[in-house]
């Protein structure tokens, strides 16, 4: 156990040094504002305040943890030994920066609470982050600060033996549209065939023609090849469905069809099943409640997972409603278009809610790599090549700290078409049994 002393227990304090010392580094954490108390504590200490008390290991304090509400305060990072860190801690510090501080900007999100330019779907960018701005988006930051400090605390106490931490690694598979002709209902067929007419897609409309006959499979439909692969891979991936009302924005089978509810059950049988939020359900409580009941009556069991990919427009408020429905596990932190660590973490965390400065029980998972990013470069091949290397480089790297590396793909990036025949295939299958 790590005892702190501190001139102020504040829950964002307890939140920081949870996430930082037990979650990453796997030791728990006990906090005092007693002097006495930690100076006959014989084990692992650290202050953490503004002055050492005496030549225990102190770590200066910024002011981020004893504060309330948000305030706009200025940020400068610099290089630690070629890690990008800010908030410097001064030379009496045990290490050069208050990187609990700095861990509590970061996984809040508070730049997201604070005035931004918007993207044209109304959402927080990553061109805006601090991240992506000072260059360290593809690195876990915060993950590489509490080795750091672990090292500074293995150097004072030689013989603690420390917990070991394992590499993880989850693939997602988001079904926004299970099949692209086969069970889309009368209605449905006959205006594709109309579209494909009018807009002289001859070869799409013999495809369409052909699976509507039976005579080959639905494009989309790659759930016997992902299901073989899980099979063979060392993780269970997990799926999370689309299960809104036909839209502009949701276009999957209606979650009635008695063909779709036997997919999802099938696959539930070897992965995970989760919610893939429709639009409609992150702008409309009532809804995200409706798609909610629709998945757990097709599973039968508790709704874990939740998801957004590329509609999430207001964090804290997308979060809260999670919460409100009970979903216990998000995987939307991440950009739809974007390689990177959104919260600088390669590790889970619990939602932190600035407004009512409290953690809320939603654990959030970061995805670092979401399919929308090496789609749109697939025209651009030296673009695509320099994502894929990136994608690379931050699995070692994820690697090397024995974190959590969370990708996604889509069913439908496993069809292939013409000279990319087989190549996601081939990649996927690849990663998953590494």
């Amino acid at each position: 156990m790590l005892l702190v002393y501190t001139h102020k227990i504040t829950s964002r304090l307890r939140y920081t040094f949870k996430q930082v010392c037990t979650a990453i580094l796997g030791i728990p954490v006990k906090y005092t504002t007693a002097v006495d108390e930690f100076i006959v504590h014989d084990g692992l200490k650290v202050s953490y305040t503004t002055k050492p008390l005496g030549k225990e290991l102190h770590i200066k304090s910024q002011e981020v943890l004893f504060e309330q509400g948000i305030t706009d305060f200025e940020v400068n990072v610099q290089d630690w030994d070629g890690v990008q860190c800010f908030f410097p801690a001064g030379t009496k510090s045990a290490i050069p920066y208050d990187i609990f501080a700095a861990a509590f900007v970061l996984l809040s999100r508070y730049e997201e609470y604070l005035p931004h330019v918007k993207d044209e779907n109304g959402r927080f960018p990553a061109t805006e982050s601090l991240a992506h701005q000072e260059k360290f988006l593809t690195r876990p930051v915060i993950d590489m600060w509490a080795l750091r400090f672990k090292e500074v605390l293995q150097t004072a106490y030689p013989d603690f033996i420390w917990p070991k931490k394992e590499f993880d690694m989850r693939a997602l598979i988001d079904v926004e549209q299970a099949y692209d002709f086969y069970a889309t209902g009368i209605m449905r067929k006959l205006g594709g065939i109309v579209k494909d007419i009018a807009g002289l897609r001859f070869s799409r409309l013999f495809l369409r023609l052909r699976v509507d006959f039976g005579l080959r499979k639905d494009p989309y439909d790659t759930f016997s090849w992902l299901i073989n692969v899980q099979k063979h891979a060392k993780r269970k991936f997990i799926y999370f469905f689309q299960l809104g009302d036909y839209s502009t924005y949701t276009t999957n089978i209606r979650f009635n069809k008695k063909s779709f509810r036997e997919l999802i059950k099938t696959v539930g049988d070897y992965s995970d099943i989760g919610l893939l939020l429709s639009r409609e359900a992150l702008n409309d409580a009532r809804q995200l409640k409706i798609e909610k009941q629709r998945i757990t009556g097709i599973t039968n069991k508790p709704l874990e997972s939740v998801r957004c990919t590329s509609h999430m427009t207001s964090l804290p408020l997308h979060y809260r409603e999670m919460v409100a429905q009970e979903a216990y596990n998000d995987y939307s932190m991440g950009y739809p278009d974007t390689l990177g660590f959104r919260a600088s973490t390669c590790t889970p965390f619990l939602f932190y809610d600035l407004d009512y400065e409290s953690p809320m029980p939603l654990m959030v998972h970061p995805v670092c790599a979401q399919s929308g990013v090496f789609e749109s470069h697939v025209i651009k091949e030296a673009e695509l090549n320099k994502g894929l290397d990136i994608f690379l480089e931050m699995l070692e790297t994820v690697k090397g700290l024995n974190g959590h590396f969370i990708f996604s793909f889509k069913n439908k990036s496993f069809t292939g078409k013409g000279d990319d025949e087989g190549q996601w295939k081939q990649f996927f299958r690849q990663l998953v049994h590494e």
